[in-house]
């Protein structure tokens, strides 16, 4: 699941991307192939963190299970 990170909340991203140019058709991220295709990964400040991208948007989005 794709979470935005917004200093003490997650959102779901149905609230961020719908206004995005970079999102699908459906208001979703591009996220292909367990990669954000709207975004750049961000390295990882330890191996138990969730993968983190930040969108075209300036947004951090993570990907947890």
């Amino acid at each position: 699941m794709l979470v935005v990170l917004m200093e003490n909340q997650l959102l779901a991203p149905e609230q961020v991307c719908r206004s995005c140019l970079m999102a699908d058709q459906s208001g979703q991220p591009r996220w292909q192939q367990g990669q954000l295709r709207c975004g750049r990964a961000l390295q990882k400040a330890a191996d138990n963190q969730p993968d983190q991208y930040e969108c075209q948007m300036g947004f951090r989005i993570a990907h947890i299970e």
